[in-house]
C-alpha cells in the first residue's frame, strides 16, 4: 500500500518504474521473440537438410527393384549414417495436415525432442503409401560425408560431365546448398587434400568467418571423371543469432520502448497542456479558468494550486474593488462633518463652540483613524499569507485577559466567563487570537442587552472560543453575510451601534489562516447571536498556507453571501 500510495502521488516515481517495467518487458518479449523466431529457424534449417539427404535416399531406393535389393540397399545406407533406417506405413506416425503437405512435396518432415535431443525424420518414398524414418541425435562427419557419397552413387548413373551437370540442375531445388562440378586444379587445396582426393576420399573443409557471413563447410566428394569433383556447399553451418536477426530485435526492442516511453510521458504532457492553456486564459484576464487535472501527483497538486491561485487573485481583486466602494462610502461621512465643523469654526466667535467643534474634529479623526486601522488590518490578512508565530496559548488565560479588558471599558453590560477547561492548551498565535476575542467581544457589546459570555477550550483536536450574548440575535438567512467587509443588515445592526463592518471580516479571515472556520448560531444559553471558531489544536508546520479546501469552502461562503 505505501509503495501503491507513492506511485499515486509522484509522477516522476511513476515514471521510472514505468521504464523499468517497460525494459523488462521488452527485454522479455525480446528473449521470447528470439526464442520463437530461432526454433522455427532451427526447424527449417533440420527439415531443409534433411530433405537433401533423403531425397537422395529415396532416389537410390527407386533404383532398387526387388525387395532384397531394397533391404540391402536400406542396410548399406544405415551403415553409412551409422542410424538405422526403417520404412513404415504413412498412417503409423499420425501426420498433420502440414506435415502430409511437406511429404507430397518430397520434403523431409522433422519432430524434434528437446527432452531427448533427438529427431524423428520422415521422408515420403515415391509412388508408395510408405515413409522412410530415422531417429537422429546429433550431426557428425560421418553423416555429411555419407550425403556426399550417395550423391556421388546418383550420379555415377550418368557417364558424361554433361549429363552430371543437367543431373545437378535437376536436383538442386531439393538442396539448400550449391551443387557444382569443379576441377581439381581449379580449387585452392593443399597438397594432402588434393592427394586424399585423388585417393577417392572425401574431403570437408570448415571455415570459420567472425564476419557478416556465417561459418560454414564445405564438402568435395571426387567423381570418376578425370580432375573432377563435385562441390557440395558452401553449406552454412546454423547461427543461433545471426546479425540480421540481432539488429531487426533491437530495432523492434527500441520501437516498443519508444511506444511505451510515450505512453507514459503523454499523460504529462497532456496535463502540462491543460496547465498551460489555464495560464493563457489568466493572462488574457479569465481569472474564473479552473484546470482539470485528474490525480494525485505533483502535475495534480500544481493544478490545484494553480486553481488555487487563480481563486485567490480573482477574490483579491473582487475584494479590493470591494473594499474601495466601501472605504469611499465610510469616509463620507466623517469627512462631511468635518468639513462642516470647520465651516461652523469659521462661522462663529464664540470660544465654547469653537472648542466643542473641535471635539466634534478630533472625534472624527479618529474614527478615520480606526477605519484605517481596520482597513489596513484585514488588507493585511486578505492578501497572502501572514507569518503566523505559533505558541502554545492557554485558553483559558487569554478569555479572562478578555473578559477583564472589555470589564474596563464602563459598559452596562455583564461579560462573564463561560464553561473552561482548566490546563486547556492549543497552537495559535496569540497576537491574531487576541485579536478575534476581542473583535468578538466589542461585537457583541455593541447588540447585548446585558449579558455577554466568552467561552473556550479543547474538543477532540480541535480548540474552539465562543463568544455569546443575549441580544436580538442574527437571522439564519443573514448569519453568512456578517463576515462580509462592510456588510450591514437591519434596523437592529446600524450604523448607530457603532463599528464599520470590517471586525468580523478579519475574524473570519484570521480563523482561514489558523486554518479554521468560523461559524454563528443563536445561543443556547442567552438567546441571542453565538459566534464560534475552531482551529487544529496542533498546527502542522510553523507556517501554514492556504488549504484548498478550506478556500473552496470560504469562497463559497463569501459567493453565496455576495449573491443574498
Amino acid at each position: 500500500m505505501p509503495l501503491l500510495s507513492s506511485l499515486n502521488q509522484s509522477i516522476f516515481l511513476r515514471i521510472y518504474a514505468g521504464l523499468l517495467l517497460i525494459c523488462l518487458l521488452v527485454a522479455l518479449f525480446a528473449q521470447l521473440l528470439i526464442t520463437t523466431i530461432n526454433a522455427e529457424r532451427v526447424q527449417t534449417y533440420r527439415e531443409d537438410m534433411a530433405s537433401a539427404a533423403f531425397y537422395l535416399i529415396d532416389s537410390g531406393l527407386s533404383r532398387q527393384v526387388t525387395a532384397q535389393e531394397r533391404n540391402f540397399w536400406l542396410s548399406d545406407v544405415s551403415t553409412l549414417f551409422d542410424t538405422k533406417f526403417e520404412i513404415e506405413p504413412t498412417s503409423k506416425a499420425d501426420f498433420k495436415t502440414s506435415e502430409i503437405n511437406r511429404l507430397n512435396k518430397q520434403q523431409a518432415v522433422v519432430r524434434f525432442n528437446g527432452d531427448t535431443n533427438t529427431a524423428e525424420i520422415y521422408h515420403k518414398v515415391s509412388g508408395e503409401n510408405n515413409v522412410l524414418h530415422v531417429s537422429v541425435n546429433k550431426l557428425n562427419e560421418q553423416q555429411i560425408k555419407g550425403i556426399g557419397v550417395l550423391l556421388l552413387d546418383d550420379l555415377s548413373y550418368y557417364r558424361t560431365l554433361a549429363e552430371k551437370q543437367q543431373r545437378l540442375q535437376q536436383i538442386q531445388k531439393f538442396f539448400p546448398f550449391k551443387l557444382t562440378l569443379q576441377s581439381v586444379n581449379k580449387l585452392q587445396l593443399d597438397t594432402d587434400q588434393k592427394a586424399r582426393l585423388y585417393r577417392k576420399d572425401i574431403v570437408i573443409m570448415f571455415r570459420d568467418n567472425t564476419s557478416v557471413e556465417n561459418s560454414s563447410i564445405r564438402v568435395l566428394a571426387p567423381t570418376e571423371l578425370q580432375d573432377t569433383v563435385v562441390d557440395l556447399g558452401p553449406i552454412p553451418l546454423f547461427n543461433w543469432f545471426p546479425l540480421n536477426l540481432i539488429i531487426s530485435i533491437t530495432l523492434i526492442s527500441m520501437f516498443l520502448i519508444s511506444l511505451g516511453v510515450y505512453a507514459l510521458i503523454f499523460p504529462l504532457e497532456r496535463k502540462l497542456q491543460l496547465i498551460q492553456s489555464g495560464i493563457t486564459k489568466v493572462r488574457e484576464g479569465k481569472l474564473n479558468t479552473k484546470v482539470k487535472v485528474v490525480g494525485e501527483d505533483e502535475i495534480a497538486h500544481l493544478a490545484a494550486t494553480f486553481n488555487s491561485m487563480t481563486e485567490h487573485i480573482r477574490r483579491l481583486i473582487e475584494s479590493q474593488r470591494e473594499l474601495t466602494r466601501a472605504v469611499s462610502h465610510e469616509l463620507r461621512t466623517p469627512v462631511a462633518r468635518i468639513r462642516f465643523a470647520v465651516d461652523m469654526l469659521a462661522d462663529t466667535d464664540d470660544y465654547e463652540d469653537r472648542m466643542s467643534q473641535r471635539d466634534y474634529i478630533d472625534q472624527d479623526i479618529e474614527s478615520l483613524n480606526g477605519l484605517i486601522d481596520e482597513i489596513l488590518t484585514y488588507a493585511k490578512l486578505e492578501e497572502g499569507s501572514p507569518k503566523m508565530d505559533w505558541e502554545d496559548v492557554d485558553l483559558q488565560e487569554l478569555v479572562s485577559q478578555i473578559v477583564r479588558e472589555t470589564n474596563a471599558l464602563g459598559k452596562s453590560i455583564t461579560v462573564k466567563v463561560g464553561n473552561m477547561q482548566k490546563g486547556a492548551f492549543a497552537q495559535a498565535d496569540r497576537r491574531y487570537l487576541h485579536r478575534v476575542l476581542q473583535n468578538l467581544a466589542g461585537n457583541a457589546t455593541r447588540y447585548a442587552e446585558s449579558t455577554i459570555i466568552i467561552s473556550a477550550g479543547l474538543e477532540k483536536n480541535e480548540a474552539f472560543i465562543s463568544v455569546e450574548d443575549d441580544g436580538q440575535g442574527i437571522p439564519e438567512k443573514d448569519r453568512e453575510k456578517v463576515f462580509i467587509p462592510f456588510a450591514r443588515l437591519d434596523d437592529s445592526r446600524t450604523r448607530a451601534s457603532g463599528g464599520y463592518g470590517l471586525g468580523l471580516s478579519i475574524v473570519s479571515r484570521i480563523a482561514f489562516w489558523f486554518n479554521g472556520r468560523m461559524s454563528v448560531d443563536e445561543s443556547p444559553t442567552l438567546g441571542g447571536a453565538r459566534f464560534i471558531m475552531k482551529w487544529p489544536k496542533s498546527q502542522l508546520a510553523s507556517s501554514i498556507e492556504a488549504d484548498e479546501i478550506t478556500q473552496k469552502s470560504s469562497e463559497k461562503k463569501y459567493t453565496q453571501a455576495q449573491g443574498s
